[in-house]
């Protein structure tokens, strides 16, 4: 069985770095800080358990004494997620307090939960190295062949969790069936080898495991950030909360301080970012209507919903990656409108793939932490343009703080860099700025003239008025060097703005 631990050794140590990111992204979110922070002490954990593993195969060369810290380290890697809750738990206090000390203190007491089983697994090659060398001529042969059968294991945990245990069973199953399967195979080799005893004690190991499994209860994983929970689900790129707050429908994604999505059966007006959509025509001298629109980041159909009460003839196509969140969308946010077709894609990558143009392109794929650096680029941008019409622009919303708008320069320098006209407001009721960006002759007149002869009441002149009386309308200026697909450095900048939000607050 030596063989068999080496490979499942190699998938567990890889597979619950991957389960330990959901764990932790309700609470923390998915940035590069967060991946860092796994990716960087998992590495050092498995530096430390080759070192030491190395260490005490040479001296205790035994099958027996391997097998029984697979099995300790399978053991140990199932138990972190119990673990981890009361300290997950106690770091939403920090986050609603900005407590920048306890809510990193936190983090880094979650991840050190990998240091026991992650230094086990690095036990595990040097250790079958050392037991599988009889002499010199083949200790070459035998290195390899331990260390490729443990690569493939790692490439097993890369994809497994990933497409099909956490999609399937959840990130708590994901790390009771990786440990299962080491606690199992180590079972077994010790069931063959010289102390079957602790073959029993194996057993004894998953059985109690299963127990634990079934008795705590999993659900909800994280409590609703606002409202009641009306669904939960974990797909392959977000840990999803739909909640009712009063009779209107939140969408809520990983740490859930930000809302994605807002449905209100009485009315298509949110008062955020969603609505300014529908207004950006009016920038244009000869504002037409709306006979197409595309948002890249659909999610539960927000925006297109506005633009569709305004404009009843048009139609919008919605791109989003995430088809859980698009099933979602059609049960709890009347995503089924016939005039909305769905595409479950990559933006950019949708955008390359088709031919097709439309009068509005809006980008609502940005929310910090989650900026796809991709569609922040010149490149991205020349692309849309691409598509768009004799009259059509893009619309972009981007997060900001009350005061650091650095995203928001960083985005609208980057349109301007393609866009002749790009022009910023800000929403009345959300840290938010839609920037819009055209080809087309376009002012800030224009908008004025064109929301002063909106009907009165209606759904786009009481947008028009929020965003004329409020939303700071005016004109981008360049500010900084436009952001490229070769240097486009925005999780370093959403990085940034996080720390110093942090410090202005505890200050």
């Amino acid at each position: 069985m030596l063989m068999p631990v080496v490979f499942v050794g190699g998938m567990s140590s890889i597979g619950i770095e991957l389960a330990t990111s959901r764990l932790i992204a309700p609470y923390f979110g998915t940035s590069t800080f967060i991946w860092a922070n796994l990716i960087g002490l998992t590495l050092a954990y498995l530096a430390l358990g080759y070192y030491l593993g190395g260490r005490l195969a040479d001296r205790y060369a035994s099958t027996s004494l391997l097998y029984l810290i697979t099995a300790l380290a399978g053991f140990a890697s199932a138990l972190i997620p119990f673990l981890a809750r009361p300290v997950l738990r106690a770091s939403l206090g920090a986050i609603d307090n900005v407590d920048a000390g306890a809510f990193y203190g936190s983090l880094i007491g979650v991840i050190v939960l990998l240091a026991v089983p992650v230094t086990l697994f690095g036990f595990v090659t040097p250790f079958a190295i050392r037991l599988r060398a009889t002499d010199v001529d083949t200790a070459g042969s035998n290195a390899g062949r331990v260390w490729a059968i443990s690569t493939v294991g790692s490439i097993a945990g890369s994809f497994l969790p990933v497409l099909l245990l956490i999609p399937l069973v959840g990130t708590r199953n994901t790390f009771l069936i990786m440990a299962l399967a080491v606690i199992i195979v180590s079972g077994v080799g010790l069931l063959g080898s010289s102390s079957p005893r602790f073959g029993l004690v194996t057993a004894v190991l998953a059985a109690l495991l299963v127990v634990l499994n079934a008795t705590v209860d999993a659900h909800p994983i994280k409590p609703p950030y606002r409202g009641v929970l009306l669904a939960e689900a974990e797909s392959a790129y977000h840990y999803i909360q739909v909640l009712d707050e009063n009779g209107v429908i939140l969408l809520a994604l990983n740490e859930g301080h930000a809302i994605h999505s807002i449905y209100n059966p009485a009315t298509p007006l949110t008062g955020g970012p969603w609505d300014y959509f529908s207004v950006a025509p009016l920038f244009l001298d000869d504002a037409p209507d709306l006979e197409s629109s595309l948002i890249i980041g659909l999610a539960g159909g927000t925006a297109a919903r506005t633009i569709l009460d305004i404009y009843a003839e048009s139609t919008v196509d919605g791109v989003e990656i995430d088809e859980e969140i698009v099933s979602l969308g059609r049960e709890y946010f009347a995503l089924d409108d016939p005039r909305i077709t769905t595409e479950v894609e990559d933006g950019r990558f949708y955008l390359t793939a088709t031919d097709q143009t439309w009068d509005l392109i809006g980008i609502d794929a940005y929310r910090q932490p989650y900026i796809p650096f991709h569609l922040t680029t010149r490149e991205f941008f020349e692309e849309t343009a691409r598509h768009l019409t004799d009259q059509g622009m893009v619309v972009v919303n981007a997060g900001r703080s009350d005061t650091d708008y650095r995203l928001v320069d960083a985005l609208s320098s980057t349109m301007l860099d393609v866009f002749p006209h790009v022009f910023l407001i800000d929403t009345m009721n959300y840290d938010n700025t839609l920037i819009i960006g055209t080809f087309a002759p376009a002012s800030v007149d224009a908008f004025l003239a064109n929301a002063g002869g909106l009907e009165s009441g209606s759904t786009q002149a009481i947008i028009a008025e929020a965003a004329m009386t409020y939303g700071n309308i005016r004109v981008a200026e360049p500010t900084i060097e436009p952001y490229t697909d070769d240097r486009a450095p925005v999780e370093w900048l959403i990085d940034q703005m996080i720390v110093d939000a942090a410090r202005e607050e505890e200050t």
